[in-house]
């Protein structure tokens, strides 16, 4: 494939969070397929840009969200007028590209969530509601999409009755970072530092918005010997403390914050739970998947695409049946089947692959844009 002139928008190039993570690791791989790569941002951590150039965005600018984001569109439409690009991928809303990753779900269904004088407040009355939607409605115009799972797919087709040109791409996982060897190597040791049992379950929760990551549905299901460690960034503790007073496991419920190095709770974990309400896809499913973990996600989450129930993880949402699951994986030899075929399945989406089928639609995109020349 020819060389290309990438430019790619994200507000903040760094190598952690969600959107950012997804655009830093494909960017990378990009570079190293030889591609000449621009980034727009607001900031780029020093370590990320090698061999990338790095356009600094004036900003942010705004007294909100949607204003920043609106001031952050309009700031990098006009640096693109000083430049040539190939394709101009987008993983921020926006209206100023050819190609946009859809990382999250739109505002137009989360307002399809209110009701009565809420909905008509938010629909009719708020003036951020008018801006987010118009600029969402805008971005929908994108000549092509790429939703990172089907679950996302679906809601653009719900909401704004688009089909064409929407491809799903999801994340991938470094299945060199994460994986089973590295895992068994450090299991007994973080195990003892955590002071969990060898006939105890190590059950991880690992997400932030604990109610939206279903964590009030999770912890009820804790059996007898299980411990439950919570990994993140959530809210009202105290709720989550009193739940688990309420179900008498408040000494097997540990939360533990925000963590730089997640691997080494995936070490010490015998299964991996994220039953979400909603999730556009679910990163801690496809890392432990990679880790040769079991897994229960909700088959409302993106990720739940790449799950084959009882095969390489499980799907469930009810507590009733995370709890049936739970006692089923305190068999050793169904954990170790059930974690050897999700390593299999998380294989088949590595980074580079990920790279690769971004390299594959940039080539699709060229050659459109050429014929209507």
């Amino acid at each position: 494939m020819p060389t290309l002139n990438l430019a790619i928008l994200v507000r903040n190039f760094i190598s952690t969070g969600g959107s950012e993570r997804y655009a830093y690791e494909v960017t990378k791989r990009l570079v190293r397929k030889g591609h000449k790569v621009t980034v727009f941002c607001w900031q780029a951590e020093a370590a990320l840009v090698e061999n990338i150039n790095i356009i600094k965005v004036p900003g942010p600018y705004g007294f909100s969200g949607v204003t920043r984001l609106f001031s952050y569109i309009r700031q990098v439409s006009k640096l693109l007028d000083n430049h040539n690009f190939d394709v101009i991928h987008s993983h921020e809303r926006g209206y100023i590209q050819d190609l946009l990753t859809v990382h999250c779900f739109s505002y137009a269904s989360g307002l399809n969530q209110y009701c009565g004088l809420r909905k008509i407040d938010q629909l009719y009355l708020s003036p951020r509601s008018w801006l987010y939607l118009w600029i969402e409605k805008k971005q929908m115009q994108t000549p092509w999409l790429a939703a990172v799972s089907k679950v996302i797919q679906d809601d653009i087709s719900s909401n704004y009755h688009r089909q064409n040109n929407v491809r799903v791409i999801t994340p991938g996982v470094d299945t060199n970072f994460f994986n089973p060897d590295w895992c068994s190597q450090h299991r007994a040791l973080r195990r003892q530092e955590e002071h969990i049992a060898d006939n105890e379950l190590a059950v991880l929760f690992v997400g932030s918005e604990f109610k939206r990551k279903g964590l009030d549905r999770l912890i009820p299901a804790l059996g007898k010997n299980m411990k439950l460690i919570v990994l993140g960034k959530g809210e009202k503790h105290a709720h989550y403390r009193k739940l688990a007073e309420k179900h008498n496991v408040e000494d097997r419920v540990f939360f533990k914050g925000l963590c730089d190095d997640v691997r080494k709770y995936y070490a010490l974990a015998d299964v991996v739970v994220l039953p979400s309400l909603s999730e556009a896809f679910g990163m801690s499913i496809l890392e432990a998947m990679s880790c040769g973990i079991p897994v229960i996600a909700s088959p409302d989450s993106g990720v739940s695409a790449l799950i084959c129930q009882e095969e390489n993880g499980f799907l469930a949402t009810r507590t009733d049946d995370i709890s049936n699951l739970l006692k089923r994986l305190g068999d050793p030899e169904l954990r170790k089947q059930v974690g050897i075929q999700a390593r299999k399945t998380a294989e088949n989406y590595t980074w580079d692959s990920i790279a690769d089928s971004y390299e594959k639609l940039y080539e699709e995109i060229v050659t459109a844009k050429a014929k209507r020349l």
